[in-house]
């Protein structure tokens, strides 16, 4: 079918890109036929507007200029969007042949797939001159679907972009269509669901509801209790809140509208249902979990337990006695502890008892469940060792204590590869080195240990990064620096000389889980780089795959896109101080 374009020629003031900057239009990332090494040019129709027909696999991609990232587009919603600078990755749900479309003016973008199924009529943005195609169920090859914003008016379904074979019928959201039957009334503008059986001629449309806020409401909410939920920024559907209740019962309410009220018959977990009744709860307090598309909800209960523990033959303790963790003073779920651990395996326990424990079979994270397998230990060493009684993830990171760590190379004050500078370990963190006012030369560096290469590490970052090991050289700018290294992580910065934020600190700025699959918790202890803050990531080549600006005040979240596995350098930056970590993408 050709592509009838109608992306709008309004400027959007939030993505606007004057044409000038952009001499040509690509899509590039993993759902493309080149990933996320080059783009596939567009082909320019207008000022504006670039169009191709490409095949693309599940995955996701951007849309960028001049085959560079200083100038991208992207954004969430598929296959009709409207991208943002900078935005997040546009996800490929389905595989198929495309016709895409682009407005380079206000980022309005059309992905439309090759099928013999389509939908025409006034309530599309097409109206009666071309269809919308839809997608084919690889499962069912009669059952098609697709999500569109539809206007008060009506539609058909036809074959094949044609009038000889057609569906229509009076009835809505729901019917049964016949060959050449009246056209389907669309009452109400919005957002649909939409699916239709080529065989049966059944077909629904299901609207999908914009969603501003979500509460609780009912008895069981506790007087001067948090009655509202707050919504996940990796997940538009999922909305979440630590609530305090009582014996009673509960409804989700959205939109402060009576008639948007969901509930439930059982606890702690279950499905709510639009009208439903109160969900019966138990007092105490709560972290709350709601997916408001499919209705799914979770209380998973936050206890304050008197002493959590680990146990087990790789323990200190073996299976006889406990080593006692530490709470966090601020987070009651959060347990941490460092101690020195052999091969074996262990569990994490409440109260010195086995009336209450966790186990998982993943190391060195995973998510541990009541009463779960033993946690194999695959290498024994000093670990600093993290738990979350609530969620159950778990993360034994293991410690490595060096005598020295130098700096070496000819970017370094002494300019050789023969002679380490050493730098000073901190008296609080072993993990922690830095080398105060250093004179760097134009040339490279790395870091390394015991004054011998057996460890050693670099990156090709400036001026911040993760150094691997035996990785490449460092290239060095000439300047003043003030130099740090964190043994634990590979984590470095060149930073202000006079500067005493240390941000490499393993206190300072942590990134949960790791591995991620969606959502990366960032916490920035460092009053320096709170607020607003770019979050970059690039793989390990050093291209950039993703990026997005978030407000962090002490702890903010960042989306993580389809990725493909691996592992990737995170970028934080507030414009004046900057940091580099590492994350493992699941």
């Amino acid at each position: 079918m050709k592509l009838k374009l109608l992306l709008s020629t309004v400027f959007c003031a939030a993505a606007l890109i004057s044409y000038a900057q952009v001499n040509s239009v690509g899509i590039i990332g993993t759902a493309t036929p080149n990933g996320w090494d080059s783009d596939t040019d567009l082909v320019q129709q207008n000022d504006s507007i670039w169009t191709t027909t490409l095949a693309l696999t599940v995955g996701e991609c951007k849309f960028r200029a001049n085959d560079a990232w200083d100038i991208n587009w992207g954004e969430k919603a598929f296959p009709i969007g409207i991208g943002t600078p900078n935005g997040p990755n546009i996800t490929v749900p389905y595989a198929g042949s495309y016709s895409i479309a682009f407005n380079s003016n206000s980022g309005e973008y059309i992905f439309e797939i090759a099928s013999d199924i389509g939908i025409i009529g006034s309530a599309t943005r097409n109206g009666w001159d071309s269809d919308f195609n839809l997608f084919q169920d690889l499962n069912d090859p009669d059952q098609y679907f697709t999500t569109l914003d539809l206007n008060q008016g009506e539609c058909k379904f036809r074959a094949n972009d044609g009038w000889d074979i057609n569906w229509g019928a009076n009835t809505f959201p729901t019917g049964i269509a016949t060959q050449n039957g009246p056209n389907i009334p669309i009452p109400s503008a919005g957002k649909y669901e939409i699916t239709f059986n080529k065989a049966t001629g059944a077909y629904s449309f299901s609207e999908i509801i914009s969603i501003a806020r979500v509460q609780l409401i009912g008895s069981g909410v506790q007087a001067g209790s948090t009655d509202t939920l707050f919504r996940d920024p990796g997940n538009s559907d999922l909305w979440k809140g630590v609530v305090d209740l009582v014996d009673g019962g509960i409804r989700f309410r959205a939109n402060d509208d009576d008639a948007l009220t969901w509930g439930g018959d059982d606890f702690p977990f279950g499905t709510a249902t639009l009208g439903g009744s109160a969900i019966p709860v138990t007092a105490g307090r709560y972290l709350l979990s709601l997916n408001t598309r499919t209705a799914a909800y979770n209380f998973q209960q936050i206890v304050n337990y008197a002493t959590m523990g680990l146990i087990g033959d790789a323990t200190p303790g073996g299976w006889s006695d406990d080593t006692d963790m530490t709470q966090d003073p601020d987070d009651v779920s959060i347990w941490t502890l460092r101690t020195n651990l052999t091969l074996g395996e262990c569990k994490f326990r409440a109260n010195d008892s086995w009336t209450i424990n966790w186990g998982g079979g993943d190391f060195p994270s995973g998510i541990a469940s009541q009463d779960g397998p033993n946690i194999p230990i695959g290498e024994a060493g000093e670990y600093k060792i993290t738990f979350n009684s609530t969620t159950g993830e778990y993360e034994f990171k293991r410690l490595i204590i060096f005598s020295t760590i130098g700096l070496i190379g000819t970017g370094s004050p002494l300019g050789n590869w023969d002679t380490d500078v050493d730098m000073t370990k901190d008296p609080v963190d072993e993990m922690f080195w830095t080398l105060g006012d250093a004179l760097l030369s134009n040339g490279e560096c790395k870091f390394r240990a015991e004054d011998n290469w057996t460890v050693n590490w670099g990156a090709d970052s400036w001026p911040v990064g993760v150094g691997t090991q035996d990785g490449p050289n460092i290239k060095v700018q000439a300047g003043r620096y003030r130099v740090t290294l964190n043994t634990a992580t590979g984590e470095y910065a060149f930073g202000n000389p006079v500067s005493t934020v240390d941000l490499l600190r393993s206190d300072v700025v942590k990134l949960w889980p790791n591995p991620v699959s969606d959502v990366l918790n960032i916490d920035i202890a460092a009053a320096e780089l709170q607020g607003e803050v770019r979050v970059t990531l690039f793989n390990m080549v050093g291209a950039q795959v993703y990026a997005q600006t978030i407000n962090i005040a002490g702890q903010g979240r960042l989306t993580v896109p389809a990725l493909m596995p691996g592992t990737y350098m995170v970028h934080i930056t507030n414009g004046q101080y900057v940091v580099a970590k590492q994350v493992v993408v699941k």
